[in-house]
């Protein structure tokens, strides 16, 4: 059976500042998109202050009727947001009319369509508080690292390597500029761009027999409504086992709890923290947290969800995580604990500097 997964997340509106949705939100979000006759099946996480609608169906990807009920979730949502008086009541829906899908208009989206195999595992991963960058370093190792992904070096349809393709997210031209390499041939020049997570994101990951692995919903973040908005909190969709990397694999890379673009304002480094679903945001509005569920879907119906990082391992990765996230915040504003002037979402110092350029002198030394 040919189906379609999609995943499409936004922050409509939060309790106590940027922490997490409310019970009523997540109630209004839910009633909207259940008993849909165009969906086969759904369900509703949160991460943060970010509510993600999991949906199956047979409309193919980018669908105008699948996105228009995500669409219509979220704005009934902020309605419910905006008579509790959360906050930022529906800030991620940056348009005021529907215009075909999402993309552009502030949600995150991710969608991969495939022929369902007899069993067929998948895992989604909702990050908030960070770019879509935060993704390069874990699909990285896990697709080409064989210390996390023993499989590149025991299965021989793994070992074969995959198709990265890689989104330019600073491009301001029309339409996405990207680039494809596969591995094992090409893993350097994938590195060297990878490295650089406000520029270049991993959008998809493919087999060598074709067959789609990895979604994420990588946007180039200075095109958003024709203006910088900052990070997009992103999500993953994985397919796992068999041609595939396993579970574990895909999961290994998060015991790194890595740097990533975030925090507070959207204009810190901090580490990101794999937390269980459904976790708000505290410290310094974080610190960058990461979830993930897996299921399994078989004739388009899902199965209940496992939650990955709800497990006495991963209490310890938190610790961790705690300890860096504390450690990058005693620097502050200095270096490199806050992002660069191109990339800060909010343009206060940008202005600063700009009023004070015309005080700047030029000292002529003396002869």
């Amino acid at each position: 059976m040919k189906i379609t997964i999609s995943a499409i997340k936004a922050d409509i509106g939060s309790i106590g500042g940027h922490l997490s949705p409310s019970r009523k939100l997540i109630e209004a979000v839910t009633e909207s998109v259940k008993n849909n006759n165009a969906i086969l099946d759904y369900r509703i996480f949160y991460t943060g202050d970010d509510i993600t609608i999991l949906m199956s169906h047979q409309k193919g990807l980018n669908s105008s009727e699948i996105h228009k009920i995500a669409w219509d979730a979220f704005q009934n949502g902020t309605v419910v947001a905006k008579e509790q008086g959360l906050y930022g009541a529906g800030q991620d829906l940056l348009k005021d009319s529907f215009s075909g899908n999402v993309k552009g208009l502030g949600p995150a989206a991710a969608e991969m369509e495939f022929e369902e195999r007899p069993a067929e595992p998948f895992l989604l991963f909702m990050a908030d508080k960070t770019s879509p960058g935060a993704y390069n370093l874990p699909f990285y190792l896990s697709f080409i690292d064989p210390f996390h992904n023993s499989g590149l070096i025991l299965v021989p349809e793994i070992s074969q390597g995959y198709r990265f393709v890689i989104m330019d997210m600073g491009f301001k031209g029309e339409g996405d500029r990207v680039i494809e390499l596969e591995t094992p041939n090409n893993i350097y020049d994938i590195a060297c761009l990878l490295r650089d997570t406000e520029r270049f994101g991993i959008s998809e990951i493919y087999s060598k027999s074709g067959d789609q692995c990895v979604s994420v919903s990588t946007t180039r973040l200075h095109n958003i409504a024709g203006v910088y908005t900052g990070k997009d909190d992103p999500i993953a969709l994985v397919r796992v086992q068999k041609n595939f990397p396993a579970t574990g694999e895909i999961l290994s890379p998060y015991s790194i709890s890595h740097y990533v673009a975030g925090f507070m304002r959207g204009s810190h480094i901090g580490p990101l923290m794999p937390v269980k679903v459904n976790t708000m945001v505290s410290y310094f509005d974080g610190p960058p947290l990461v979830s993930g569920v897996a299921l399994c879907v078989q004739n388009g119906k899902f199965t209940e969800h496992i939650d990955v990082f709800d497990h006495p391992f991963w209490d310890s990765i938190r610790a961790k995580a705690s300890a860096k996230a504390e450690e990058i915040r005693r620097q502050g504003f200095f270096g490199n604990a806050m992002l660069g002037m191109d990339e800060l979402e909010y343009t206060g110092i940008v202005k600063k500097i700009e009023g004070l350029n015309n005080k700047f002198i030029i000292k002529q030394e003396k002869k």
